[in-house]
């Protein structure tokens, strides 16, 4: 089985993608992160382009890191400079990385166009940049930049720069498919050819502008390359990079090379999460292999046969690479549907039961509503059709206030009125919101008699217009997730006010959660019963 190292440039070239910004910090959290995964190199960034970046390889020195080397970024040598001359190299030394990766033109057409050089000159830059660092005690990693696009265009010059930088000392010559444009079987065919002509190893960097950069380093593997560039979720420059989720997923679980250390794939779906949240983006929830929707099954003939069998509709089990299948409940759903969804219910003979939550959701969802990430309003609705459905409170009236002050100061003030058993109970809160000012308010009423709701978070809100030709008088569909210490669930409201969708969905969220602590403490009751009952 060969292996295939893994070179993260998500804090280099990743950071180039629009939208994307690393801290230090987040530099740091996120290569200790990528060691516990098992990455082999981690691309810190470009110590001579910010103080930022100079800063984490000060910082990256007192890591105790078990996989991954951190590698410094650097271009070679400026044309006119000698090397020891060059700030930029100096920057590379000052940041005491034993790995240095030098991006270099291999393109005649980049040399002698973009940056104006004669192709000797470019030569000479590569091997003396090269050079230099080995005579420092680095080692060497040699992007070479627009290869592909340069081997189409002068075959023996993008040769001939991949030669210079391995005799000069390069350890992996990594091939940069830099535009993103070259598809499979052009990269297999000049991959092999590369490795049939160096004693080094290869590596591949591909960008996604065709949409084919994890192909793309699958080719470029299948045909010798040993090591593959890329970034955590595809991040980079214009349409991104090869994303290393996929490529890892791949490589492990399709063609059997060996990747990364042994149990590692199940870290794959938190990572690429841990990634998001740190640069504060929302997931993809269709991303391949991790995302959230990625094994989630909502056509009633689709969860009929997963039902029989995962493999009818899944090319692999999700729990190897740490996510989890879900089943959705829409408009669209069949019995089979309801059936999954119910699973802990135990429907799956009751057919009038399934009928009748069936119609329910469709009724619902005629209205506006939306369950596929509304779990906590679709089991209230569950409850609701068996008749089990017990409301721990009562809404009487409630009340939002917003006003200005002259300094421009916006003031938000929500009064509650709710029953709680035969108490009416009345608080008044403020809020940077009207939705934070009703949930201030509704957690004051609660808390006396409900302290678990203390661990309850909001921790998302979205608003969604379903009727848009309506104008301002349209529907708006409000979905709010929330979060305790063990679960996290999304509940769902509907109105043509986007505060009473909004006090629907908060309510929901309360009531999912005490109906759920109430049933796990019955099972932990019955339970120590059980238990109890054993040992006597």
């Amino acid at each position: 089985m060969r292996r295939i190292e893994i070179y993260d440039t998500t804090l280099r070239d990743g950071s180039q993608g629009e939208g994307v910004s690393f801290s230090t910090f987040d530099k740091i959290l996120i290569t200790r992160r990528l060691d516990e995964l098992g990455v082999d190199y981690v691309e810190g960034g470009y110590p001579a382009s910010n103080e930022k970046d100079f800063e984490y390889f000060q910082k990256a020195k007192d890591l105790d890191l078990s996989a991954c080397r951190v590698a410094a970024f650097g271009m070679t040598r400026r044309k006119g400079l000698s090397a020891d001359e060059d700030s930029g190299l100096a920057s590379l030394l000052q940041a005491d990385t034993p790995i240095v990766t030098i991006v270099g033109k291999a393109s005649a057409f980049q040399a002698e166009e973009v940056i104006k050089t004669t192709r000797q000159e470019n030569l000479a830059m590569i091997a003396e940049t090269v050079a230099f660092l080995r005579q420092a005690g680095r080692r060497v990693i040699f992007d070479a930049e627009h290869f592909f696009d340069g081997f189409k265009y002068d075959a023996d010059y993008a040769l001939e720069a991949v030669q210079t930088a391995a005799e000069a000392g390069a350890e992996t010559i990594v091939l940069c498919d830099t535009n993103g444009g070259s598809l499979p079987e052009e990269v297999a065919e000049i991959t092999r050819k590369v490795v049939d002509r160096l004693r080094v190893p290869v590596g591949i960097h591909c960008h996604n502008d065709g949409d084919l950069a994890v192909a793309n380093s699958l080719a470029a593997v299948d045909s010798g390359a040993s090591q593959v560039q890329g970034t955590i979720n595809g991040f980079g420059e214009r349409c991104g990079n090869a994303d290393l989720i996929s490529v890892i997923a791949n490589l492990s679980l399709k063609k059997g090379y060996q990747v990364l250390r042994e149990g590692s794939l199940r870290q794959l779906t938190a990572v690429s999460r841990f990634v998001y949240e740190t640069v504060n983006m929302p997931y993809r929830n269709n991303q391949p292999f991790v995302g959230r929707s990625a094994f989630a099954h909502k056509g009633g003939m689709h969860v009929s046969g997963i039902a029989r069998n995962t493999a009818s509709y899944e090319h692999i089990a999700p729990e190897l690479v740490g996510n989890e299948r879900r089943i959705l409940v829409s408009e669209l759903s069949g019995r089979s549907n309801i059936t999954a969804a119910t699973s802990h219910y135990n429907l799956q003979h009751d057919a009038k039961t399934m009928d009748r939550i069936l119609a329910k959701v469709v009724s619902k969802e005629h209205a506006g509503y939306q369950y596929e990430a509304a779990q906590g309003s679709f089991d209230l609705l569950v409850r609701q059709c068996l008749g089990t459905f017990r409301p721990h409170f009562e809404r009487v009236a409630y009340r939002v206030n917003i006003e200005t002050e002259s300094d421009g100061r916006i003031i938000t003030e929500a009064t509650v009125k709710i029953r709680v058993g035969n108490e009416i109970r009345h608080e008044v809160a403020e809020g940077d919101g009207p939705v934070n000012a009703l949930d201030a308010a509704m957690r004051k009423a609660l808390n006396g008699t409900f302290s678990n709701l203390g661990k309850m978070q909001l921790v998302d809100y979205k608003v969604r217009v379903i009727n848009s030709e309506a104008g301002t008088a349209a529907g708006v569909r409000v979905m709010i997730e929330s979060r305790d210490d063990t679960d996290s669930w999304g509940t769902v409201g509907v109105s043509e006010n986007i505060v009473e969708a909004s006090w629907i969905a908060l309510a929901d969220s309360y009531e999912y959660k005490l109906c759920k602590d109430e049933e796990r403490e019955a099972q932990r009751k019955v339970a120590d019963y059980v238990a109890d009952s054993v040992s006597v």
